[in-house]
């Protein structure tokens, strides 16, 4: 998120504050690490996803009253859990859509909430998901929906050299805001505070942005003890490397995608995600739309217009009705 200018100062000499202790002591991002090797049957119960490693995260499931005719896998944004598309989830199913969520590691009511478990188990967990999901619906087309940071997680999932068989991705203001194209200070501010400070919990309070124009919604958010408010300067660094990760990934995206941005959208910069869209491989151009509304913000699907967002999402889930015969 850019710093606002009259901040500019306060940044400066928190810099230089931070840049003291430095060369005092110096660590390194405290990340979740894992066993360096696991076996485990991953499984999908009513209200658990038991992942590769036999992690329980937590598992939401809105089924329509009758038929299916397509899957809908939510992959939500950073400080977020899997809720984040309950506003959502009548619309899809009068529409014959099934919507799975579950609570990324680190975030809603896992076990290492506010802890960064490394992009690569975020990835890794979002495949194994997407499998267990198609042997539940094996005939079922099955689509992702990465919102903010579950559409870092999604596409670098779908840039891997085997990534997993699926209709298509909609990704919701994907964050691949990268490096370069954040002020310099913020991001030396950042380096040094992750290998300084990185157990210091900052909020986004003092940035004053807007992330939707539905203000009772996100009044809900703030009550919501669910939602992270505080966020230890570690993760901050962990989703940096994962959207530099996803930015840098363009070129092995393949998949069907649709691509929603607004253009009020004071959370990921719209230039990087331009320049990822124009990025796409030239062989599956063809492949790739992108929509954006005039005056839509950051939660796109919360947003008081979300309504034509989930019809623009239907209407090109029904576009691509014929199913790859690869799957």
């Amino acid at each position: 998120m850019p710093f606002l200018p009259s901040l500019r100062y306060k940044v400066a000499f928190l810099f230089f504050k931070i840049g003291i202790v430095f060369f005092l002591t110096a660590c390194s991002p405290n990340f979740v690490t894992l066993p360096s090797s696991v076996s485990s049957s991953p499984s999908i119960s009513e209200h658990i996803f038991t992942s590769y490693d036999n992690t329980e995260l937590p598992l939401r499931v809105w089924l329509p009253s009758h038929e299916i005719n397509g899957v809908i896998i939510a992959v939500h944004g950073f400080n977020d859990y899997s809720n984040f598309i309950k506003n959502s989830v009548s619309f899809f199913n009068n529409q014959k859509l099934a919507v799975y969520s579950y609570d990324q590691r680190g975030f809603g009511e896992t076990g290492t909430r506010g802890r960064w478990s490394g992009r690569q188990t975020l990835s890794n967990d979002l495949t194994t998901f997407i499998k267990l999901v198609k042997e539940t619906h094996p005939h079922i087309p099955i689509y992702i929906l990465g919102d903010s940071m579950g559409g870092a997680v999604t596409i670098v999932t779908m840039a891997k050299k085997n990534p997993p068989k699926v209709n298509g991705v909609i990704l919701i203001a994907p964050a691949v805001w990268v490096r370069s194209e954040m002020p310099f200070y913020q991001r030396w501010l950042l380096w040094i505070a992750a290998h300084t400070i990185p157990w210091k919990k900052v909020t986004s309070e003092f940035l004053e942005i807007t992330a939707s124009d539905n203000i009772e919604m996100l009044k809900e958010l703030g009550k919501d003890p669910l939602v992270i408010k505080e966020t230890r300067i570690d993760v901050l660094y962990g989703l940096s490397n994962l959207m530099d990760e996803a930015y840098r990934s363009a070129e092995l995206f393949t998949t069907k995608s649709l691509l929603l941005y607004g253009k009020k959208d004071e959370i990921i910069p719209r230039k990087p995600v331009f320049e990822f869209y124009k990025r796409l491989p030239s062989a599956v151009q063809g492949q790739q739309q992108m929509i954006l509304y005039e005056n839509g913000y950051h939660m796109l699907l919360r947003d008081l217009q979300s309504e034509i967002v989930m019809k623009d999402i239907v209407d090109w889930i029904n576009d691509q009705a014929k199913p790859l015969s690869s799957l």
